[in-house]
C-alpha cells in the first residue's frame, strides 16, 4: 500500500543512499546503471533540441498532424545525433536528447545541432506546408531550437521496477535543455562558451572563413554567462 507511511520510509531511504559510483568509458544506458545506488560519471557534451510553437500546432492542427510533425521531428533529429557519434537517450514529448562523447563530441554536437535546424527549414517544413492545410492556411512556420553544453555528468536511474529511466546530473545537462528553450527568430542553434572553445575549425568558421557564431550574454540559475548562438544551418551530406 503507498501510504503516508510508505513514502516517508521511501524518501528516507533514498536520502539515506549511498551511490557506488564508476567511471563511464561509453554513453551509458538504463541497463547499464543499478537502479538501488548506481552512478556513471562521463565527459560529455549534451545536445538538445526541441521542436517550437508545439501549442500553436495542437490548437490550429488535427491531432494527427500534430502527431505526424512531431514524429518527423523527433525521427530526423534522432538520426543526425546517431550520424554523428551521439546516443539518443531521452525523449520528453516534442524534444529529443543526445549525448556525446569522445575529442570530438563538441564540435559534433554543434554540427549535429546545425544539419537539425537544415532538415526542420528544408525538409520538414515545406513537406508539411505542402500535404497539410492546416498548416499552409494557418502560416504556421515550423521550427526548432537545439542546445549544447558539455561537462562532467553523472548518470542514475530513478523511479520503481519496471517504470524508470536514467537521470543526468550535473550542469551540462540542465544548461543544453535551458538553450534549447530559447526562441529568438533564425537563430535555432546555441551553445555554451565551454563548448565553443572547442569548436574545430570547420565547426565554427564558414567555407569563406566568417565565424558562424554570435556570443551573447544567458542568464542560468541567477547567474550571467556567455552563450553563442548560430542561425547557420548545414545541409547533412
Amino acid at each position: 500500500m503507498t501510504t503516508e507511511t510508505f513514502l516517508k520510509d521511501r524518501v528516507d531511504t533514498l536520502f539515506g543512499t549511498n551511490f557506488e559510483q564508476r567511471d563511464g568509458r561509453v554513453v551509458p544506458a538504463t541497463g547499464d546503471v543499478v537502479l538501488k545506488n548506481g552512478a556513471v560519471k562521463i565527459e560529455a557534451a549534451f545536445l538538445y533540441s526541441d521542436l517550437a510553437g508545439s501549442a500553436k500546432l495542437s490548437k490550429s492542427c488535427p491531432w494527427s498532424t500534430t502527431a505526424k510533425i512531431i514524429r518527423a521531428f523527433l525521427d530526423c533529429s534522432s538520426r543526425l545525433i546517431i550520424k554523428h557519434g551521439g546516443h539518443v537517450r531521452s525523449f520528453d514529448g516534442d524534444r529529443v536528447m543526445g549525448v556525446f562523447i569522445g575529442d570530438s563530441k563538441n564540435s559534433n554536437a554543434s554540427i549535429c545541432g546545425r544539419e537539425i535546424h537544415w532538415s526542420v527549414r528544408k525538409i520538414i517544413q515545406p513537406a508539411a506546408a505542402k500535404r497539410f492545410t492546416s498548416i499552409s492556411d494557418n502560416g504556421i512556420e515550423i521550427r526548432n531550437c537545439s542546445g549544447i553544453d558539455v561537462g562532467e555528468v553523472r548518470a542514475v536511474r530513478s523511479g520503481v521496477r519496471d517504470s524508470n529511466d536514467l537521470i543526468w546530473i550535473g550542469k551540462a545537462a540542465s544548461f543544453s535543455a535551458k538553450l534549447s528553450d530559447v526562441r529568438d527568430g533564425g537563430y535555432c542553434t546555441y551553445v555554451s562558451s565551454r563548448t565553443y572553445n572547442k569548436l574545430s575549425n570547420e565547426a565554427k568558421f564558414d567555407d569563406d572563413g566568417k565565424n558562424m557564431w554570435q556570443a551573447q550574454s544567458f542568464v542560468f540559475s541567477d547567474e550571467t554567462e556567455t552563450v553563442y548562438r548560430s542561425n547557420h544551418w548545414k545541409k547533412p551530406t
